[in-house]
């Protein structure tokens, strides 16, 4: 039977250890949110002599930690001239360059700390439905060569064949440092490292208000206060509107995935003889690859920009999916599931402190390196350590008059923009 609404990920995860549900009374550091960013954060102060608490609104890692696509790499998503436009050209090559240093992060992370989670260096092949994409790909990855020296190879139409077999794109641009790992044995790893280093995780206990200055912050819960001398806010896709100049500066954007039933290996051979991360340029936003174990083909992406539920989100992706590799037709799906990607407006991440209250944020669909990278930088920024220095500080987050935080009803016009003007045009784009 379809398990419609879980991750195929949590089948394979390990048990869960038996956590607390009230905070203690006091800590030193109070971290909110204990996906990768709050646990990374937490294992980097802890190993400075912190007294750390982190609190989680639900069972820990069950927001977009276990749900991604477990896709790691060093690419920059956001365009060279974009990032220059919103942060001047200085910035934008401090972040192309500090890009590769959070894949090089989490993998040593991986390393160092022994977490079996399926980590494996595969390759990400960036692939372009029409000749201009194509174009627009060529020219940025002229562009982060030329500044940051990516490794990367454009790969013409014809030459697609070793890392995809699909008549759907015009070509697309490989670049070889990226890797595929298993989201929950991921975060289980992160979950047992932070617990031997002394840090304390509290589950399913909503943070509701923070209030105070740095030094003597009260944190409200739904079980209780806590006190604290510095607040990490590590919340992303799953702030909600609480939180004020937090809220309004990062609203949540679901991404949904499926996972086909286990399909013989000689096809998943033909389809993906690489077995890349596979990404599109379109606005659909595609992303897939093969499952760890060689069994599956995991597919996500715009299924919608509302939280739609699991059956529809599988029959728009499944149509998606068979566009790309008619030969899967007839595979049945196995699961299907969203989970929120953090986005600021400037689709950039951002580590930061207002009110005393440190955050790191706004990921926009590029986590798996980044937020274990930033959660570490945002933990040493809290420290008051040098460490922390990042160019992804400078990123400031902008809001917008009509966004207060929590819903963003406004995805719902960029829903019905998306389908009926945008999907269309790339699509007859494409068959030309």
């Amino acid at each position: 039977m379809p398990a419609f609404g879980t991750p195929c990920w949590w089948q394979d995860g390990a048990d869960l250890p038996v956590l607390p549900e009230t905070p203690p009374a006091k800590t030193e550091i109070l971290i909110i949110g204990a996906g990768y960013t709050g646990l990374s954060a937490a294992i980097t102060a802890a190993r400075e002599g912190a007294k750390v608490t982190v609190i989680d609104a639900m069972v820990p890692g069950q927001g977009a930690s276990t749900r991604n696509g477990g896709m790691i790499g060093a690419h920059a998503r956001v365009a060279v001239d974009a990032i220059s436009a919103a942060f001047g050209r200085d910035t934008a090559i401090r972040l192309v360059n500090e890009a590769p240093k959070a894949y090089a992060f989490t993998r040593g992370l991986i390393a160092d700390e022994g977490i079996d989670c399926d980590f494996i260096q595969t390759g990400r092949v960036v692939l372009d439905s029409t000749q201009k994409a194509f174009d627009q790909s060529r020219r940025l990855a002229e562009a982060l060569h030329r500044l940051a020296d990516y490794d990367m190879q454009v790969v013409e139409k014809a030459d697609l064949g070793p890392h995809i077999a699909t008549d759907a794109y015009k070509g697309g641009v490989y670049y070889p440092d990226h890797g595929g790992l298993h989201p929950r044995k991921f975060h289980d790893g992160l979950m047992r490292v932070a617990l031997g280093a002394g840090v304390q995780v509290v589950q399913n206990c909503p943070v509701l208000s923070v209030e105070g200055p740095e030094g003597a912050f009260l944190a409200h819960t739904a079980s209780g206060s806590i006190r604290a001398d510095k607040v990490i806010f590590a919340t992303n896709g799953y702030t909600g509107a609480r939180f004020g100049h937090i809220s309004r500066r990062i609203f949540a954007l679901p991404s949904f995935i499926i996972a086909t039933e286990k399909l013989d290996a000689g096809l998943i051979a033909r389809l993906a003889p690489g077995r890349r991360m596979m990404v599109e340029t379109r606005a659909r936003h595609s992303y897939y690859r093969i499952s760890p174990d060689g069994s599956r083909i995991l597919f996500g992406g715009r299924a919608g920009m509302v939280p739609y539920g699991p059956v529809f989100a599988a029959m728009r992706l499944r149509e998606t999916m068979v566009g790309i590799w008619p030969e899967l037709k007839d595979a049945a799906i196995s699961h299907s599931w969203r989970g929120n990607t953090g986005f600021t407006f400037q689709q950039m991440p951002h580590v930061g402190r207002h009110n005393g209250r440190h955050f790191a944020f706004g990921y926009s669909g590029s986590g798996v390196a980044l937020a274990p990278y930033l959660g570490m930088k945002v933990a040493y920024q809290a420290l008051g350590d040098q460490r922390g220095d990042t160019a992804y500080s400078e990123t400031v987050p902008t809001t917008r008059i009509w966004y207060s935080g929590g819903r963003p009803l406004f995805l719902i016009a960029g829903e019905v923009w998306y389908r009926q003007v945008v999907d269309r045009w790339e699509g007859r784009q494409a068959r030309r």
